[in-house]
């Protein structure tokens, strides 16, 4: 693929150097402070102890900032060259989960390559939203709102959801059709169509409600009324809000929350973290990292917009929008606003996945605004 066919004839390249120091170092540290909201909150949960948890997920966050560099200063060109073969790559790896994935916490969703586990489903989000982004940066504002359009764009996201969903992981799976509906909303897919699948959901509800695990559907129901079983499935939710309740303010203190050190409440290295958080540090340190968290997602959205390309512009703010339906749907589970569906809060849950796919997709957002001034090749030019 030609240079030139990408770039526009005045696009003049930065050195290396150039492309960190402009770099925004102000939402990286805050990027940084999250994390190590995470080391704290995990350090909490191990009882006052580094390891297992603290001293791994600091380790790990070392590991995945790095990455998160490297993909920030990489010409957004090769993001744009790599859109398809992500989305290809992400699929052969969900095909494999379904061969000879690792079974861990009711579900194959796993591939074990030895020196960590890698959950595919994480990665597929961010690939959706790249092969999505490229496809819709090929086609103006009006090919893109023709129904014939839809079908490549559907294929690139029912495909991998169904593959998710069958895991099973309903969590993911729905926040991959999220993603990518922001997607084909910012680039222009009508809202009447999204409003008739909406109106579909609802019968369609009730064709998928026998397909569901029981366990799916006890998650469901406890959302409606979680007294109903307070010691089984409404366990989780119920010790969840007498956590939240019980921290007042300005919280009970760092590593003085009972609900968590006396073990009421259960994944709370995971899922439920925020709560341990809200426990200790009360709605004082509830607002400030959902501050955080408020800051780099706006940025994110704000470099998608001024971005002059439509890849860049469609790849961030769909970023951002995915990295908000994490936060939306943990905080919500937590405070018993939404079902229990196990998606992590990022960067301060533990494990592996989640927090490169934060990386990843932040590091692709720094991306986009190092290169939010460099033209692409036309829409419409054969790229896609």
């Amino acid at each position: 693929m030609a240079t030139g066919r990408i770039f526009g004839p005045r696009t003049v390249q930065k050195s290396l150097f150039q492309r960190l120091l402009s770099l925004n170092w102000f939402i990286l540290a805050i990027i940084v402070a999250i994390a190590a909201t995470g080391t704290a909150m995990l350090y909490s949960v191990a009882g006052g102890q580094i390891e297992p948890w603290a001293s791994r997920h600091a380790m790990r966050f070392g590991i995945a900032f790095l990455l998160m560099l490297g993909i920030a200063v990489t010409d957004i060109r090769y993001w744009m060259a790599l859109a398809y073969p992500a989305w290809l790559l992400g699929f052969l790896m969900l095909l494999l989960v379904e061969l000879a994935g690792t079974v861990g916490m009711g579900g194959q969703r796993w591939l074990d390559i030895g020196f960590m586990r890698i959950q595919p489903s994480e990665l597929m989000k961010i690939a959706v939203i790249m092969a999505l982004a490229r496809y819709y940066h090929a086609r103006t504002f009006a090919q893109a709102r023709r129904l014939p359009a839809l079908i490549t764009p559907i294929i690139l996201l029912a495909l991998p959801a169904i593959l998710v969903i069958k895991q099973p992981d309903l969590g993911t799976g729905l926040m991959i059709l999220a993603g990518g509906a922001a997607i084909m909303f910012m680039a222009g897919i009508s809202g009447w169509i999204f409003a008739g699948v909406g109106a579909a959901a609802v019968p369609a509800a009730f064709v998928v409600w026998p397909v569901l695990n029981e366990y799916q559907q006890n998650r469901i129901l406890t959302f409606f009324n979680p007294e109903s079983d307070p010691l089984g499935a409404g366990y989780q939710i119920t010790q969840s809000k007498i956590a939240l309740g019980s921290g007042g303010m300005s919280g009970k203190g760092f590593l003085e929350g009972t609900q968590s050190h006396l073990n009421f409440l259960p994944e709370m290295k995971t899922d439920f973290i925020f709560t341990v958080l809200v426990e200790e540090f009360g709605l004082i340190g509830a607002v400030t990292v959902l501050f955080l968290y408020g800051s780099v997602l706006i940025y994110g959205l704000l470099i998608g917009i001024g971005c002059r390309n439509q890849f860049g512009r469609l790849l961030a703010s769909g970023l951002a929008m995915s990295l908000f339906f994490y936060i939306l749907i943990n905080v919500g589970m937590v405070m018993g606003l939404m079902p229990v569906v196990g998606v992590p809060l990022p960067l301060i849950s533990y494990g592996g996945s989640a927090m490169l796919t934060w990386a990843i997709a932040y590091g692709l957002i720094l991306s986009v605004a190092t290169h939010r001034h460099v033209t692409l090749a036309p829409k419409g030019s054969g790229l896609a």
